[in-house]
């Protein structure tokens, strides 16, 4: 089990503090030791006395716990004092000499909602000058964020922006102000995370949670960020699990006493789709996308087969394929629309599902019945061409091999999501660890829509897609790189009928990272395998 070391104020309450973050951790599946930097006296409506603990204090603990149970990360949230920022510093270099992947996420708790204040300026000039330099990623609300910054109060996209560049100037590799909720019915955060290949700047959201019990809330946050990281994710992806992770505490939150109470990580947060945020660059927090796309005329897509031809469109077709995608990447566009037009031709004939990859202007004039669209197309077609592919009636498939790409995928509602790559494939030179039978499992609980399992599919793995609840197995070479195309095709639909008929594959509480940080683990880089 991942060992994650929380730095914080105790919380007499179990509320916030060490006692939130214990219990998130419980949420994600690894182990929380807790390091007191500060005892708080508190309940649910004041905060009454401050004591941080001393610098020798924190030090003895610190170095008990490296002894014996190094940390994959740590984590900070009330540390107290300047004198024990330094000595959690001092901390961070040493364990990184042995372990240069020690990720390190920053709570920079510097006062309460009750009004109690946290930080003086000798602990603000220490958070900008010595931990923020260290820090993996910080997760100040927006009024910590101006504190630190010594900047006027969050309140346009552009002061947002503007802040979290000036902290990553200051250090930090990736940087949320949360707090983007304030005067809206959104509860939105506006993130900075450059790691290639996932890289993000913008606002993750979700509609606010209508309650008065949010004690704990930043604490949740930030723990959540950490056990994600823990657990192998790159910074996006451990963003969009904290979101879901907070969203769905503040859900379960409850009254204990006469103020607002704790909220309460629970461990299946990531099976609700609500849960799932919305990134979004192009938008205000208070303007979420609103696209539907019609759903599929037959949900139950079977098996999809993916050729480069009008010719192979009509022989898989005639194979009693009945969902198939024409992806051609070079043609002279006279010839690209005639084999768009022969296969939209051929798609009628045989009542099937025929999706255009990526030349939706062909598909809307031709008439298709739908397209299909990779994470990079998505973002470079924006929200004007998406309606009009919409309001045209066509359906959309989008690509996603990762909980980021899912989010922006399900943010525009689209009449199916692909889930890939499940196994090792040579079709295509990506960057993505293969997801696996659990991946897609959790994939296929997690969305309300058809799910695609693709690449290196046979029939033996045919079967197991589709006992993970995959609408749809795709292939490319299986079918057209074959000496005989059409039993291969039978040969594939009769493991996917097997495939509903036996036991479901077992549904993980989350699915695995399919990106992986660097030995340095210090927020940018990437290794490919799979």
């Amino acid at each position: 089990m991942k060992i994650v070391w929380s730095i914080a104020g105790s919380d007499s309450g179990a509320g916030a503090g060490l006692q939130a973050d214990l219990k998130t951790f419980e949420a994600f599946g690894v182990h929380g030791c807790t390091v007191v930097a500060a005892i708080t006296a508190q309940s649910s409506v004041a905060v009454t006395y401050i004591e941080a603990v001393s610098s020798e204090m924190l030090d003895a603990q610190l170095a008990t716990l490296a002894l014996d149970m190094p940390p994959a990360v740590i984590k900070t949230g009330m540390l107290g004092s300047a004198n024990n920022l330094y000595v959690v510093a001092k901390w961070v270099d040493k364990l990184r000499e042995t372990n240069p992947a020690l990720a390190l996420v920053v709570d920079p708790v510097l006062g309460a909602t009750t009004g109690a204040s946290f930080a003086d300026e000798a602990l603000l000039a220490a958070y900008r000058e010595v931990l923020l330099p260290r820090t993996t990623i910080a997760t100040p609300n927006a009024r910590e964020a101006s504190f630190l910054l010594g900047c006027e109060a969050l309140a346009s996209a552009s002061q947002y922006q503007k802040a979290v560049q000036a902290m990553q100037r200051l250090g930090c590799q990736n940087v949320v102000i949360t707090g983007g909720d304030a005067t809206s019915n959104n509860c939105s955060d506006y993130a900075l995370t450059p790691h290639a290949h996932a890289a993000f700047e913008g606002w993750l959201s979700l509609p606010r949670v209508d309650t008065p019990h949010n004690h704990g809330t930043g604490c949740v946050f930030a723990s959540s960020c950490a056990a994600a990281l823990a657990l192998g994710f790159v910074p996006i992806e451990a963003l969009v699990l904290a979101k879901m992770a907070t969203t769905h505490a503040l859900r379960s939150g409850y009254a204990v006493g006469a103020g607002a109470g704790p909220v309460r990580p629970r461990d299946d947060f990531a099976w609700h789709v609500q849960n799932l945020p919305t990134l979004s660059s192009a938008y205000a927090p208070q303007a979420l996308p609103t696209l539907a796309f019609k759903p599929l005329i037959d949900a139950d897509m079977g098996l999809y087969v993916i050729v480069d031809s009008a010719a192979w469109v009509e022989r898989v077709l005639a194979a009693g394929v009945r969902t198939v995608q024409l992806r051609i990447k070079d043609s002279e566009p006279i010839n690209l629309r005639e084999e768009v037009k022969k296969s939209v031709a051929s798609a009628k004939k045989w009542s099937a599902q025929l999706f255009i990859n990526d030349h939706w202007q062909l598909a809307m004039s031709e008439g298709a019945y739908g397209v299909h669209i990779g994470q990079e197309d998505l973002e470079a077609i924006g929200q004007t061409v998406l309606q009009a592919i919409a309001d045209a009636g066509l359906r959309l498939g989008i690509s996603t091999h990762a909980y980021f790409e899912v989010a922006k995928a399900w943010q525009i509602r689209p009449s199916y999501i692909a889930c890939g790559p499940i196994h090792p494939t040579a079709a295509k030179a990506m960057p993505w660890i293969p997801q696996g039978n659990d991946n897609l499992a959790h994939w296929c609980r997690l969305l309300p829509l058809p799910v695609v399992a693709i690449a290196g599919m046979d029939t033996a793995r045919a079967t197991e897609a589709a006992a993970c609840g995959a609408a749809s197995v795709a292939v490319i070479s299986a079918v057209t790189a074959a000496a005989d195309p059409e039993g291969v095709i039978r040969e594939l639909q009769a493991a996917i009928a097997l495939g509903r008929l036996i036991s479901k594959w077992p549904v993980p509480n989350l699915a695995r990272s399919t990106l992986a940080l660097d030995s340095r683990l210090r927020g940018n880089d990437m290794v490919t395998r799979g």
